[in-house]
């Protein structure tokens, strides 16, 4: 079962395995090449720091979960914005522009303890598929609370149900009705037994995760912890704006921008930014011009940029001429507010 573009929800009462199956999920994880992983664990990181080696950020309280997501919001909307600018539709992961894949342990705490989060995850839930940015939560208290408000579970197509103590848990975690259609995750009858429902998966047939020992945990994350790919530099930027501007208008050569004319402060974006990058873009030749010296030029923060970029195409103003590289397509003034 592929967790790609695809946000999943594993549940399961104390006792039940469920750590043990959030262990082997993330021991394929790390093994991949074209995946972040980040965490959020605010049982103070018990359960998810034996792999911190391995994970890129890892939040252990709400306001740092709080930020996390926040992040995660600011790169589903750039890359958003440049699949737009490109003409694309998904965001083909690869160890250069890798999958984020956000793994939430007791996701209840989540709800209990960081509200504004939980708008975050929302926003994550309904726009990150097409993204490559996928939220996989984990919780022993899958409760009405936690499991039934917002776009979170409703978007959280593969479930995964160990154990539980009471019958209507079962529907909560596996979805209106699926009690009644024979799931009977409260009859599990050992740790780490499960039943899996996604599209593949369409019937309730009993499975049992591997138990990771912890020695086995440490061995694993020692193995990959040198391997692990870093965000894409799309996302990276709209993390970190200013320090990655700071280095995108610098010439290769390391020194300062030209003296010759007045230059922005990165992501401090000058009045007339807008005709700048018009200006820049009819100038253009036939090759086009390069995002960096775009940045560089109106001092637009690069997230800005390709939005602006994206709208001047979708009206037909401007055309993507290459990979990074764009110019007008037709004279005529850039739009006005």
């Amino acid at each position: 079962m592929s967790f790609l573009r695809r946000h999943g929800l594993m549940g399961g009462s104390t006792g039940s395995g469920k750590s043990g199956g959030l262990n082997v999920l993330i021991g394929n994880l790390v093994a991949c090449p074209d995946v972040v992983i980040w965490g959020i664990d605010l049982k103070k990181g018990i359960e998810l720091q034996p792999w911190a080696s391995c994970i890129a950020r890892l939040a252990t309280t709400p306001e740092q979960a709080r930020a996390l997501l926040a992040d995660a919001v600011a790169i589903v909307e750039t890359r958003a914005a440049q699949l737009a600018a490109e003409g694309r539709r998904t965001w083909a992961s690869s160890p250069n522009a890798p999958a984020l894949v956000i793994i939430i342990d007791e996701f209840a705490e989540l709800a209990d303890d960081a509200a504004e989060a939980m708008s975050y995850a929302d926003s994550i839930a309904r726009l990150g598929r097409a993204l490559a940015v996928t939220l996989i939560a984990a919780t022993q208290r899958p409760t009405q609370k936690a499991m039934g408000q917002g776009a979170v579970r409703s978007q959280m197509d593969l479930r995964i149900a160990f154990r539980v103590r009471e019958r209507k848990d079962v529907d909560l975690i596996l979805g209106q009705g699926m009690l009644g259609a024979g799931w009977h995750a409260h009859t599990l009858n050992a740790p780490g037994k499960f039943l899996i429902s996604a599209p593949e998966h369409g019937t309730p047939r009993r499975a049992r995760a591997y138990l990771l020992t912890d020695q086995a945990v440490t061995e694993t994350a020692a193995r990959y912890a040198g391997q692990r790919p870093e965000l894409d530099e799309i996302s990276q930027h709209a993390i970190r704006p200013a320090a990655a501007d700071t280095a995108a208008d610098l010439p290769g050569d390391g020194s300062p921008p030209s003296a010759s004319r007045p230059e922005p402060g990165p992501g401090k974006e000058t009045a007339n930014a807008d005709d700048e990058l018009w200006l820049a873009l009819c100038l253009a030749p036939d090759e086009g011009i390069d995002v960096g010296e775009l940045i560089r030029l109106t001092g637009m923060s690069r997230p800005t940029l390709y939005r602006r970029l994206a709208e001047h195409a979708r009206a037909g103003r401007a055309i993507q001429v290459s990979r990074g590289r764009w110019r007008a397509q037709m004279t005529q003034e850039p739009p006005r507010d």
